[in-house]
């Protein structure tokens, strides 16, 4: 049997060649959206390309750059190929947060053993699980050590594995391997999203049947003897909301329509409410919150905003950019009516108490998404405004390129400019999206599973249970937000619409291989190490998962889908 064999591959010493490979990576600063990240594509392809099977077969490492890229960042790759079509995808993410909270340590941020050292001496203004965890000496500490070099070195520590395996008998792996290891995951995912292309150029090439995409993101546990696999990933969408009021004076304010009205409203609506939250379930996603919220003012004077706009975060679990963006539109009219309705209840009182006669203002509810204000615009301005809008958005993507504006001014931006071009300049509002998009992915939503898919979190169960007295659980959802969210679509071209309507900068500034994504289309799991505190000064990682359980659970489950469990 297929799985007896393979059940027969040695792991030992495993964790030392986790160790050796995880201390350089972390030293490799790859700090999100930044040249460093370089050194981590530098790293991941120098250790592979060092090793004989890659040596003998340079075809199976190298790399997909991203397009214009200011850092000529690239999502890297390395693959054995052993016998037959069936072919398992990893993938971590090499990039980093900042490290900007650990203050005087910085130093050793990326340094795990001396950080620990400090770390135990500043024991006292820790809390107590941290300063348990210190004192255990079962956890190593550091940037990246967690979130997510631990588990990329695990990825990369098995691929050597199974490279010595194939050069030793070539048809002892019943399938191919491909570790993708891609930047700016805590950004925009843009390595992920050039990876997808990457993994349809090799299933076009290579006649690759995906069977199944394994990340390694670290795990949170409710319990301390419960681990968790993800069986999908929650998604993210960024509705933001453009107002533009109607400039007055603030001694005439009746005169005029002030944006951050209308906006609040619109806040006071959407904030952490549970309407906007998916169910699927037993889970739930967090409700939304806002993340960006601002009037467009430059400077202080004694005038109304002429504009204001703002952001926020969805979570989904079912959600789709359709079904969001309609909710969206009736919530801004909702607003829009309710502000209208209270501006004039006001207006009369005040009119009322001026001896005034009492008559209505002259605002009228007006709302839109981003396309259809840029369909007026073209309108009005015809080849003019497109050149000019063509060359606005040239000027915007230098700006970003160069860290001179953020992605959201950006937007603003942008929208300001469209709305230059607008003839009627009555009060109104628009909707739409601003990247990134991150498409929630559920292997229950996807229809003809193999068997050995459909049982593997059950089966992963059973095996940590008999080797390692260790239960786990599985959860539809990874709540953190990955890269395995492009890892299946289903409906490309009504997804692919609805961003090229609500987003402004999608297929320009932005932009994702929506029909790639459905051409790779394949279920995924997360099988990561347990670690604790991600993107703070205490981030650490579980050594005994790092080094023995998260490999050999992954050992099993390669076993599980290219074997064929053990009905084979």
């Amino acid at each position: 049997m297929l799985m007896d064999h393979w059940n027969k591959i040695s792991l030992e010493g495993i964790g030392k060649e986790i160790k050796d490979i995880l201390y350089p990576y972390v030293k490799a600063e790859s700090i999100t959206y930044s040249p460093g990240e370089k050194q981590a594509e530098s790293f991941f392809l120098s250790y592979f390309k060092e090793q004989p099977y890659w040596q003998e077969h340079p075809e199976c490492v190298g790399t997909k750059p991203i397009k214009d890229d200011p850092f000529d960042r690239a999502a890297a790759y390395a693959m054995v190929r052993g016998k037959g079509d069936k072919t398992i995808v990893f993938v971590h993410h090499n990039d980093v947060v900042t490290v900007e909270d650990y203050d005087r340590l910085r130093p050793l941020a990326f340094s795990p053993d001396e950080l620990e050292v400090e770390l135990k001496k500043r024991a006292d203004s820790f809390s107590e699980e941290i300063r348990n965890d210190l004192a255990s000496d079962a956890y190593l500490y550091g940037r990246g050590v967690c979130d997510m070099k631990g588990g990329g070195s695990i990825q990369m520590a098995l691929l050597r594995r199974y490279s010595e395996l194939v050069r030793r008998s070539p048809d002892a792996l019943p399938g191919n391997l491909i570790v993708l290891a891609v930047p700016d995951e805590e950004n925009l995912s843009a390595g992920m999203r050039v990876a997808v292309t990457l993994l349809a150029e090799f299933k076009e090439k290579y006649s690759f049947t995906y069977q199944l995409m394994i990340n390694s993101e670290p795990h949170q546990r409710k319990a301390p003897e419960t681990g968790v696999f993800s069986m999908g990933s929650v998604g993210k969408l960024m509705p933001f909301f453009y107002i533009r009021g109607y400039l007055a004076h603030v001694g005439k304010v009746f005169e005029g329509f002030n944006p951050m009205n209308l906006l609040s409203e619109i806040v006071r609506k959407t904030e952490v409410n549970m309407d906007l939250s998916d169910i699927v379930g037993n889970e739930a996603a967090p409700p939304p919150t806002w993340l960006f919220c601002r009037d467009r003012k430059i400077k202080y004077d004694v005038s109304m905003p002429l504009s204001a706009g703002g952001c926020l975060s969805v979570l989904t679990l079912n959600q789709t950019p359709v079904t969001l963006m309609e909710k969206v539109k009736d919530i801004c009219e909702d607003a829009f009516d309710e502000v209208l309705e209270r501006m004039n209840r006001n207006y009369a009182r005040f009119l009322e108490a001026t001896h005034q006669p009492v008559h209505k203002l002259p605002w009228s509810r007006k709302v839109m998404d981003f396309m259809t204000l840029y369909e007026e615009a073209k309108a009005a301005g015809g080849e003019t405004f497109e050149r000019e809008y063509q060359a606005e958005l040239e000027t915007l993507r230098q700006k970003l390129e160069n860290n001179e504006m953020t992605l959201l001014d950006c937007n603003f931006d942008l929208l300001d400019f469209v709305y230059g071009y607008i003839p009627a300049l009555s009060p109104r509002g628009v909707y739409g999206l601003i990247p990134p998009y991150y498409p929630n992915v559920s292997n229950r939503f996807l229809t003809g599973l193999a068997p050995q898919i459909r049982s593997l979190d059950v089966e992963l169960d059973r095996f940590t249970r008999e080797q390692f007295g260790q239960h786990y659980v599985s959860e539809e959802f990874y709540t953190g937000i990955s890269d395995l969210s492009y890892t299946s679509l289903s409906n490309s071209e009504e997804i692919s619409a609805a961003l090229s309507k609500s987003m402004p900068f999608y297929g320009t500034l932005y932009d994702i291989a929506i029909s790639d994504i459905e051409t790779i289309s394949m279920p995924c799991i997360n099988i990561g190490p347990w670690g604790k505190d991600f993107h703070k000064l205490t981030e650490r990682v579980l050594k005994q998962d790092l080094y023995e359980r998260t490999p050999a659970i992954i050992h099993h489950a390669i076993g599980l889908v290219l074997a064929g469990g053990n009905d084979q």
